[in-house]
């Protein structure tokens, strides 16, 4: 797992929001913009989000649990998603998910101990057809088998 990054300030957590507020639904952009700016959704930003939307710190706590792309932990250098719906795992999903995660040598959301991989779960990456499916840096790869997922990781530094 990565070092925990330090927070930003809260000037700089209150700027991020405050140029988020006149959105309609502010809360996912001031979300994905404090993300983008951290790595990560720090901690210390839950009251801050809150106060300003004038919502409780369990809902912007519930938001950020909810969508599996906000971190409280910054990712690695590199993203690898492995898709765990069952069209995948039908055609050897499981077998690819178990030998990434012995490869790299961490659990799901871990990261490697050099930073350079982080690896997800993904409910579905829309590629049924050509399963299993994998997405690295955001580029899907479709019929994926142990030895191109062994490639695909080792092109990003695992």
């Amino acid at each position: 797992m990565q070092p925990e990054t330090p927070a930003p300030s809260d000037q700089d957590m209150r700027a991020i929001i405050s140029d988020h507020l006149h959105l309609e639904g502010a809360l996912l952009p001031i979300l994905h913009a404090l993300q983008n700016a951290c790595g990560r959704i720090p901690q210390e930003a839950t009251p801050l989000i809150a106060d300003a939307l004038n919502i409780s710190k369990a809902e912007v706590h519930g938001v950020i649990s909810f969508y599996h792309d906000f971190r409280e932990v910054p990712a690695g250098r590199h993203v690898v998603k492995i898709c765990r719906a069952e069209a995948c795992q039908a055609v050897g999903g499981n077998a690819l998910a178990e030998a990434a995660l012995a490869r790299l040598g961490v659990e799901w959301h871990g990261t490697t101990g050099n930073g350079a991989v982080t690896l997800e779960p993904v409910y579905c990456l829309g590629l049924c057809a050509c399963g299993p499916a994998a997405m690295v840096d955001g580029k899907v790869h479709g019929r994926v088998d142990e030895v191109r997922m062994a490639k695909l990781l080792a092109e990003a530094g695992a």
